[in-house]
């Protein structure tokens, strides 16, 4: 049955919007952790203590995260090879795109590698010494360490800079697949669309802004 789902455009489709749901879930949840070190130092370290030494958080929903990630931007990358194929050289086709589809719609390939790249700097930053800590050096846990690490990361006006690049490009990626995702599992109504458009608009702005402004936050204040 999973096979037949992924032999079909439809069928690809609707897995993407699957997983690009996930994705929204964990972005909004990932915010409103990190937007802990604005508010309250002493709540994020908490929280991140709590994450870190949680059993189910990092044997179970970390390698789901990291599935589903891996998952959507994989199948995004073949999607997307496939209509450029399907949509052959000629010449007065890409006109039209141009004219008929937004620059986020057609460069979801480009902002989706970008981002994907980003998450790799983000994992290196972030989630390695977590890693590093308990099965390279297996410190002694402390639960103090994870804001002064975070406000470590963002001396560095380069690394504010990529994160501020990465997000702008996530919001142009939310602008387009929020909706899309809709579409994809049937929900396509005039009735509805007006306020998917402006739930997606509001929700791929707020965001990367929120992440934004944590990465600024820290390195002004740092």
């Amino acid at each position: 049955m999973a096979q037949g789902l992924f032999q079909s455009s439809i069928g690809r489709k609707f897995a993407m919007a699957l997983s690009a749901f996930f994705l929204l879930i964990f972005l909004l949840q990932h915010l409103l952790v990190n937007f802990l070190s604005v508010i309250s130092p002493e709540m994020f370290n908490a929280v991140s203590h709590f994450m870190g030494l949680n059993p189910l958080v990092q044997f179970a929903l970390q390698p789901i995260l990291l599935a589903g990630i891996i998952f959507h931007f994989v199948l995004g990358f073949v999607l997307e090879i496939r209509n450029q194929r399907a949509r052959g050289p000629v010449k007065y086709v890409r006109k039209n795109r141009s004219q008929n589809s937004t620059w986020m719609s057609r460069n979801m390939l480009l902002t989706g590698a970008v981002i994907l790249a980003f998450l790799g700097l983000h994992l290196y930053d972030f989630w390695w010494p977590e890693i590093s800590h308990k099965y390279v050096h297996f410190d002694a846990p402390d639960a103090h360490r994870y804001y002064g690490e975070l406000v470590q990361k963002f001396t560095n006006p380069i690394r504010v800079g990529i994160y501020i690049l990465a997000f702008v490009l996530l919001a142009l990626h939310l602008m387009h697949g929020f909706q899309s995702a809709f579409q994809s599992m049937g929900a396509n109504h005039r009735r509805y669309n007006g306020f998917v458009k402006t739930l997606g608009t509001l929700y791929s702005i707020v965001i990367p802004l929120g992440f934004i402004i944590i990465a600024v936050y820290h390195y002004i204040n740092a």
